[in-house]
């Protein structure tokens, strides 16, 4: 999969604009990543190539420096021997080498401005591909710190609702025991007046907190 065409969709590239139009930020950006770096060996190696290129046209530029100076002297000395004929000769020759050397200074000259766009080149696709590494570690904490989150609040929900469930079976319990203990001490008399109306105040107590924590149990279960 390739996210961009050539170097200048990279280094003008908006990575939040893409971050977020991804469905899985994480898996674009890795291979966003992966495509910056394949693109930075591209153009280093490139740019290897132009350094070689450069250096060959100086080394062919002095050598015609060279030629074109020992046509000069080859001049003279046709000159001073009274052979003008050779001395034409000779200054022709230098004005040929001195043409060459021209010729390629000029194109020097486009090889150091195509070797300085390369290393602008290389300077600003570096700068993306760090910008795209630290947005690569932002986006795994992000998910780290969100899946703990999830997890914790999970664990706690957990607790609580386990917590709660205790509390009821408890109060369920103490209701039985309650009602268990009325039972056995009444059995083989009759209340009083007074009795009875105790046991109806201790058994609204005991239902009225049940039914409160019933309700907290059905609140948190909605939450």
């Amino acid at each position: 999969m390739s996210i961009f065409s050539r170097l200048t969709d990279i280094v003008q590239s908006n990575l939040n604009s893409l971050l977020d139009r991804a469905e899985d930020p994480e898996k674009l950006i890795r291979l966003i990543i992966q495509e910056m770096e394949d693109t930075l060996v591209e153009v280093r190696s490139s740019t290897v190539k132009i350094i070689a290129e450069r250096k060959e046209i100086e080394r062919r530029i002095a050598d015609l420096h060279r030629e074109r100076d020992s046509w000069d002297r080859k001049a003279e000395t046709a000159l001073t021997h009274d052979r003008e004929d050779l001395a034409k000769q000779a200054l022709l020759a230098k004005s040929r080498a001195a043409e060459e050397a021209d010729v390629l200074t000029a194109q020097l000259a486009q090889v150091e401005e195509a070797l300085s766009k390369s290393n602008e080149d290389i300077g600003r696709l570096q700068a993306k591909l760090t910008d795209a590494k630290n947005r690569e570690k932002a986006l795994v904490a992000r998910t780290k710190t969100a899946a703990n989150r999830v997890r914790v609040r999970s664990t706690l929900h957990d607790e609580r609702i386990n917590d709660a469930f205790s509390r009821f079976e408890q109060v369920e319990r103490n209701l039985d025991e309650l009602e268990g203990r009325v039972e056995a001490y009444d059995v083989g008399r009759t209340k009083t007046l007074t009795e009875e109306i105790a046991e109806l105040e201790a058994d609204k107590k005991v239902q009225d907190e049940l039914a409160a924590l019933k309700a907290r149990v059905a609140a948190r279960r909605g939450s």
